[in-house]
Order: structure tokens, then sequence, then C-alpha cells
């Protein structure tokens, strides 16, 4: 397995893989747990070679959230992926990523607005601008993300659709399902800022998601249902719930009848100083 920094060597390392089969991209910040192992996997079933970009971002922290203290660990992280049968992992550093002058941001706006882009101003414009990067340097055939961070992932589709950047067998975005611990919470890099105590709160979450979800699919309010999960997190030791949302799927507008073909229950709440999201079809 290869472990590049700087994008010459990674162009020439690209020229020899793509001339032996596709390749295949999952781009992350580390940190690296079973979630984006289940990407790799992924990718290594439908490509001989997968690329991994591990880059903590900074255009998508903002200027009181967690860059400082987000979990930086190159070396347990490349382990794990060598584990895997990855060819290449892309680690460039802020400097190579955002050169002297850097000065274009990409922007997508209508599904990046509301939810997480309220809560997160210019967040998903951090992370359009280094993923159409990512795919620029990489130009991989496939590309993978998860589906726990819904609107990250409507983000680059829109982006993909939009731009071009996605064609017949060529750079296709792929979602991946989200893996969850053995109490239904998604697994997530931020989880291990939770003292034992909040972990273990943090269950509700995905606990209230479900009630609310069985609920409004046996034809209950769905106002006053949101209403109840917001309070069963509460009272389970959150501090506060940003959100708690039914959504299209696709184009992130509310939705007024909740359709299971379409809709998705979206919820961002913060326990102990962590701030966790999670989604889930109806």
């Amino acid at each position: 397995m290869q472990i590049v920094r700087q994008l010459d060597p990674l162009r020439s390392a690209l020229v020899q893989m793509r001339s032996e089969s596709a390749v295949a991209l999952v781009p992350t910040m580390g940190a690296l747990h079973q979630g984006h192992l289940a990407l790799v996997r992924e990718a290594r079933a439908r490509a001989a070679h997968v690329a991994v970009s591990i880059f903590v971002n900074p255009r998508q922290f903002g200027a009181n959230e967690d860059l400082g203290k987000y979990p930086r660990q190159l070396e347990a992280d490349c382990a794990l992926l060598e584990a895997e049968g990855v060819s290449l992992v892309w680690a460039p550093d802020a400097a190579a990523m955002y050169p002297q002058g850097y000065a274009t941001t990409v922007a997508v706006s209508g599904v990046s607005g509301g939810l997480c882009g309220a809560a997160r101003p210019g967040h998903f414009d951090g992370v359009a601008t280094v993923v159409l990067k990512l795919f620029n340097q990489v130009q991989p055939d496939l590309a993978f993300f998860g589906e726990k961070d819904w609107q990250q992932l409507a983000v680059i589709r829109r982006m993909a659709r939009d731009l071009d950047l996605t064609r017949p067998h060529s750079q296709a975005i792929h979602a991946v399902a989200t893996v969850r611990e053995h109490d239904g919470l998604a697994l997530s890099s931020r989880n291990a800022y939770l003292s034992p105590e909040d972990r273990r709160c943090a269950a509700a979450l995905p606990a209230a998601m479900r009630a609310a979800i069985a609920a409004i699919g046996s034809g209950a309010d769905r106002t006053q249902e949101l209403a109840r999960l917001q309070a069963a997190l509460l009272a389970a030791g959150f501090a506060s719930v940003d959100y708690a949302e039914l959504r299209d799927a696709a184009t992130l507008e509310p939705v007024s009848t909740p359709d299971a073909s379409n809709a998705r229950l979206l919820v961002a709440a913060r326990i102990g100083g962590t701030r966790l999201i999670d989604n889930m079809p109806l």
C-alpha cells in the first residue's frame, strides 16, 4: 500500500493503477472506524484498486468547532487500510490541499440550506470544495460515501449532477448504509468524545427515532411525534436538539405528507458537548 502526501507522486501512482483497473475513492477525515471500513469493503467489491483520502479539512469547520481536537491517528488508520487491501492512501497536509493564495470555494445551494447548514454556516461549502478537489486529484471511476450524513450525501450528489462529474460507468457516487453499534448508535469519529455516561445516554437517539417512525407509520400526528422525540432526548440527558425533521430524501425539502417511498427523518442533538447526527427512512 502506498502512502502519498504530495500531488505529483499521487498522479504518478494513479497512472499505473488506472492502467490496470478501475479506481475507487473513499474520502475520509481519518480516525477510522467500522463505518469507514464498510465503505472500503464496498469499494473493494467493485474495484481492484481503492484509494482512501485522509484529510482533516479545515474549511468545513466553523470558528468555534472542534478542528483542533479532531482525532488524528494516521499510522493506526493506515494499518487498518492496509489490512483491508487498500492500494493507496492520499494524506496531504493543508498546504498541499490549499496552497498559498488559494481563493476558490464551491457552494451548492438548496440542499445545503437548513438542517446542519443552518447550524454550521459554510460547512457544506467546505465539504463541496474539498470533495471536488479530491475528485479532480484522484479522478476515480467510483466514489463511496456513508448515509450517516444524509445532507452531505445530498450536497455531493447535487454537485456531481450539476457539474457533470458523473458519467455512465465513471465516477459514480455510491451510498453505503450507516453502520451502528449494538445499541443502535451510528458509528462516528466524534463518539470518541463521549464520556461513558454520555455514551450510554446517546443510545436514546436511535431509539427515539425508531419510536417516532413507528408511530408516524401507524398514522400518528407527525408534529406531535417529533415533539415527543425531542422531549425523549432531553429527558435522556441530551442538552439540546438542533432539529428533528421529516424531509424528502432526494431534495431535502420539508414533506407535508410523509410517504415511505421518499421521506426521511433527520435529527441533530447535543450531549456532553458533542453534536450527534442521525437519519432513518420512513
